[in-house]
């Protein structure tokens, strides 16, 4: 059997792809495990994604796209058999951070619409299967290897056994760390937005539809489809701020403005069940003065100051220092997505920062620079250029992260394969006879 870790083809990123496509090929049953089936489409779709990541095309390409599909709706089998359950919560929280993906990718949700000819909401409903599938697949993998780990010496025995000729090829990779310092509000922006807030609240008290409301002045990117509805979540996965008021209200009462790091709310609350709470809001984001983003600014030019007169480690400023919760944990640095290695290959930079270190001496840290993140809000930050590795072939001194990885990657496939050879006779599996010599149940 091939590596299973690698056959969980439709990742969730692929699913507007294939959405777009699926109107286009045949529909026919191919497999079946227990109640799961595989369509001719699905392993259409699947295969047209494995092509596009650069795989070949011919006939063992096939064979391999169907084992994975096989192995997936396994997965789905034996999660009902082992009660394997994902909540209602993490498949609605996965679905709006895939609408909100897919709203930066194509530019807006009326393009989505008018992409794939249906409103945003029957969108969902199409594809929230779909997610909750992938979910449950990942957390019954998830559960199948999570103590797996291998120690150096594997990973040394490992890289040993690779040939010579198909050690990997990596770019150039560069080691580069930030620290970000969000603007502090001043105490009169932060008065007029509660003040604007305050207006709304009273308009909804004295009549107006909360939904209406949040759809004519949220800023949430979501807010016009969903009139400010999050859905169910539970104690813990929002912000301390917004889930504490949240708790303290009763069903139907709206708060007064609430701060948290992505600006001031208005929250209602829908309902509660236990430690499960429905609430929807009105998001509005302060605007920064110059003068606040130049506090940050000079707040960060001290901190530059130490860092290269040596008073400070550039490390445990970032640490201490920096608001940015995604590189501060790492030292300030960005981390290869694969590996979690701080070396980075420069095509998966940001460009802003590519085009910054670009011009950069090696060890050198920038004055600091104003940017806009990823909510559209507007920070400061400086940039160290700390290493860059020329593009070379694989080396375990210097990749080590990364040959970990692949090491860890290989004995969680051979735990999954053993997996699928006990995990058959559990179930009940048929593949369309066309396939039988892929030979996949006889592997």
């Amino acid at each position: 059997m091939k590596l299973i870790s690698a056959l969980i083809i439709i990742c969730l990123a692929q699913l507007p792809a294939a959405y777009s496509q699926q109107a286009q090929v045949a529909d026919q049953i191919i497999g079946k495990v227990d109640n799961f089936i595989i369509l001719e489409s699905d392993l259409e779709l699947a295969y047209k994604d494995y092509l596009s990541r650069g795989n070949n095309a011919n006939e063992s390409s096939v064979c391999t796209v169907l084992e994975g599909l096989i192995v997936n709706k396994l997965m789905l089998a034996k999660a009902e058999i082992d009660s394997v359950v994902v909540s209602d919560q993490q498949v609605d929280a996965q679905l709006e951070n895939r609408m909100k993906m897919m709203v930066n990718q194509i530019g807006s949700e009326e393009k989505i619409e008018e992409y794939y000819g249906k409103t945003l909401e029957e969108f969902k409903v199409e594809i929230r299967d779909d997610i909750k599938e992938q979910l449950v697949m990942s957390e019954m993998q998830r559960t199948i290897t999570q103590d797996i780990e291998v120690t150096p010496k594997e990973v040394q025995e490992f890289f040993r056994n690779i040939p010579k000729d198909s050690l990997p090829y990596y770019s150039t990779q560069v080691q580069v760390g930030q620290i970000v310092r969000n603007p502090v509000m001043s105490k009169e922006a932060k008065n007029s937005v509660k003040a604007r807030l305050e207006g709304l609240r009273e308009r909804i008290l004295e009549g107006e539809d909360f939904e209406e409301v949040a759809r004519l002045y949220s800023q949430e990117p979501g807010a016009r489809k969903t009139g400010g509805n999050i859905g169910f979540f539970q104690r813990g996965e929002l912000a301390p701020e917004y889930e504490a008021t949240a708790l303290r209200l009763k069903p139907g009462e709206i708060s007064k403005p609430v701060e948290t790091d992505f600006g001031f709310h208005l929250i209602q609350l829908i309902e509660r069940r236990g430690n499960e709470f429905n609430t929807r809001h009105i998001l509005i984001r302060p605007t920064f003065r110059e003068a606040d983003l130049q506090i940050a600014r000079n707040f960060l030019d001290s901190l530059r100051t130490n860092i290269l007169n040596d008073s400070i480690k550039f490390e445990k400023a970032a640490k201490e220092y920096s608001d940015d919760m995604n590189t501060s944990s790492s030292g300030g640095y960005f981390l290869d997505g694969q590996s979690g290695s701080t070396k980075i290959s420069v095509e998966d930079l940001d460009p802003n920062v590519f085009f910054t270190i670009d011009t950069m001496k090696l060890g050198s840290i920038t004055k600091p620079l104003t940017f806009t993140k990823q909510d559209g809000s507007q920070a400061v930050r400086i940039l160290f250029y700390k290493d860059r590795l020329r593009p070379h072939q694989a080396d375990i001194r210097l990749d080590y992260q990364r040959i970990q990885k692949a090491a860890l990657n290989r004995k969680r496939s051979e735990i999954l394969n053993k997996w699928f050879e006990e995990s058959q006779s559990e179930v009940f599996v048929t593949i369309d006879e066309k396939y039988d010599s892929c030979n996949i149940l006889k592997k």
